[in-house]
């Protein structure tokens, strides 16, 4: 089940070139392009804040989009570059790819966890410790999954769930090349504070021992 593309909004820009592209700016936008595709080129404009609180969300460059532009069928893009003002870092153009259903790209995917309740490990009073709550992998773009389901059923004080241990959406794969972690399930600090305070008081039996 592909997942919510979040819609970006945008407008034709009328005109090209450096003027047009300044005017923009002053009007409080920030002009762009969209290519690729079968279809020409064409400019467009993005309300500055909008561009910017969605920059500060993180993850844009690996975000996909439903681009709305008034006059245009709706497409699904993906951000190939933002251009910053040298001083201020702030946007001033940006990118946008059209993407076929078929094309494969790098997305985050969120990972829900499943049957806390049936965890041996949290009924102990262990804490889910979640090292990634998103995961990049590789998709189709027309077939995004909602999310990566971790089962936590079974799982005891110690364990580590990594992304082998974990059933991913069919044709998904990570774009790291190695078993890295999604979480664990750590030791209450309760009883991490026995466990030291435990081998602190077997200090002095071993000092007296060596002697």
């Amino acid at each position: 089940m592909a997942g919510q593309i979040p819609d970006l909004h945008a407008e034709v820009r009328t005109g090209t070139g450096k003027g047009a592209a300044r005017q923009a700016r002053r009007d409080g936008l920030v002009p762009g392009v969209v290519y690729g595709g079968e279809a020409e080129p064409f400019a467009i404009n993005i309300p500055f804040n909008v561009l910017l609180k969605k920059l500060k969300q993180g993850r844009f460059l690996s975000t996909l989009f439903n681009l709305k532009v008034e006059g245009h069928d709706d497409v699904r893009v993906i951000c190939r570059g933002v251009q910053r003002d040298v001083v201020k870092d702030l946007p001033t153009h940006i990118d946008l790819l059209r993407l076929h259903r078929s094309t494969k790209i790098d997305l985050f995917i969120h990972v829900e966890f499943i049957n806390e309740e049936e965890c041996p490990g949290l009924k102990r009073g262990g804490v889910l410790t979640v090292v990634r709550p998103d995961v990049e992998l590789k998709v189709t773009a027309g077939d995004i999954p909602e999310k990566i389901v971790v089962d936590l059923a079974g799982l005891d004080v110690g364990d580590t769930i990594t992304i082998s241990s974990v059933d991913l959406p069919s044709g998904a794969k990570p774009t790291i090349d190695r078993d890295f972690v999604i979480a664990n399930i750590s030791a209450p600090s309760g009883l991490r504070s026995s466990d030291n305070e435990d081998e602190d008081d077997d200090a002095p039996e071993a000092e007296a021992a060596e002697e």
